[in-house]
């Protein structure tokens, strides 16, 4: 049965959702030290925002120019803590000439919001600030609620990691992560392990390659192996009924020089983007990986040193739990349909909650599920203020539900 107390009527202007969305857009918050862009914009534009509504705001700068924005709304009496949770940063545009807007223009065709970001995700930041607002407007509720704004989330989620070590989230029990999942909730996230492999031969001339090492044929023999391991685990694992099956795909390779192809490089690297999912252990895929290349470095004469970037596990909340069903009744509520329950296919920043905190985290926002990062990429304006409302409907549930 749904919970009736997520009912009640909720008022989200939406004027004024549609326009901070479209403000955040032509915030251009690309992390690009060589073009001095940043979050810095769009951090500013939410801390006034947050700050206009009286909320209390912390403002805590994780690196040069990159500010984490948290608040806290107004605590009435004991009870839980739901966090909503949205990141700041945006990849880049590429060419602009093949957009057919400005990227950075927010400029509104139809009911669509097209943009850098309209996605991916500055509609589910506006929509996540704005359903708080509703929610505190609609009347006092138990517990407390904090809106994250955060950084660096198409990187190395520094500002996740700095926001779970710095203690500020340590309260809350529950986290709606606000990114663009085509009306799924999605209480599941692939883990994501970013390895490189440094491989160390001798260097020598191209015309005597036996009196070097090459690290070529060990990088290509791992390449190959890499295949091979993938298609086992597939096999032994199978599917993941929403996240699919499990990758080990290699993104890069460096070694030698095209300007001096008569040279057999002393060394080369190859990047490896792991993409796993329940059930797989990490530490365990690390050690065979690390293994298996030592040993075709061996025979190639050379040697291999398998370095970890970063690891983030999968995610699995299950469906039950208090904050992934509040979320679906919400939906409901708003819709009059129930939610499909799917899977998100990378990591967002509720992978390091999970992992560091232990926090319960569900992924729902508005946009396309995998519109992101896309030329055009855009959000419906619709979808904007139908999420927020519905953050409104779920945190009332997540706090008052017994």
């Amino acid at each position: 049965m749904l919970h009736q107390g997520t009912a009640r009527d909720v008022v989200v202007p939406e004027k004024e959702v549609i326009e901070l969305a479209r403000e955040l857009v032509r915030c251009r918050s690309v992390y690009d030290p060589e073009r001095g862009t940043d979050e810095r914009s769009a951090a500013r534009l939410v801390e006034d925002r947050m700050r206009s509504f009286g909320w209390s705001v912390e403002v805590t700068e994780v690196a040069p120019g990159r500010s984490n924005v948290i608040a806290t709304l107004p605590v009435h009496s004991p009870g839980r803590t739901l966090a909503f949770e949205g990141h700041l940063d945006v990849v880049t545009a590429g060419d602009e000439t093949g957009w057919s807007v400005s990227p950075f223009s927010a400029q509104l065709v139809g009911d669509r919001l097209y943009g850098r970001g309209a996605a991916d995700m500055k509609g589910g930041v506006a929509a996540m600030i704005y359903g708080a607002r509703a929610l505190e407007l609609a009347g006092p509720f138990p517990g407390s609620v904090k809106v994250c704004a955060l950084v660096d989330e198409e990187g190395m989620m520094a500002g996740a990691k700095h926001a779970a070590a710095s203690g500020a989230l340590d309260a809350v029990t529950g986290m709606i992560v606000c990114e663009p999942e085509g009306d799924e909730v999605c209480p599941s996230s692939k883990g994501a392990i970013r390895l490189r492999l440094e491989v160390t031969g001798a260097m020598a001339h191209g015309a005597m390659p036996k009196l070097g090492h090459s690290p070529l044929p060990t990088l290509a023999s791992c390449v190959e192996h890499l295949r091979r391991i993938e298609a086992r685990l597939q096999g032994a694992h199978g599917p993941h009924p929403q996240l699919g099956d499990l990758y080990l795909t290699p993104t890069a390779l460096v070694a030698g020089s095209a300007q001096q192809m008569n040279v057999i490089p002393a060394s080369g690297s190859l990047y490896v983007d792991v993409r796993t999912i329940p059930g797989v252990d990490h530490r365990s895929l690390v050690e065979e990986l690390s293994s298996a290349f030592a040993e075709i470095a061996r025979t190639e004469g050379t040697q291999a040193a398998l370095e970890v970037v970063d690891d983030r596990p999968p995610v699995d909340t299950p469906e039950d739990d208090r904050v992934v069903r509040c979320v679906v009744d919400a939906h409901e509520l708003e819709t009059g349909s129930r939610p499909t329950i799917g899977g998100v296919p990378g990591t967002t920043d509720g992978t390091i909650f999970t992992r560091d905190l232990r926090i319960p985290t569900v992924v729902y926002g508005p946009g396309g599920k995998w519109i992101a990062h896309q030329v055009d990429e855009f959000v419906t304006v619709g979808e904007i203020v139908r999420y927020a409302r519905t953050y409104a409907r779920a945190a009332r549930q997540f706090l008052t539900e017994r």
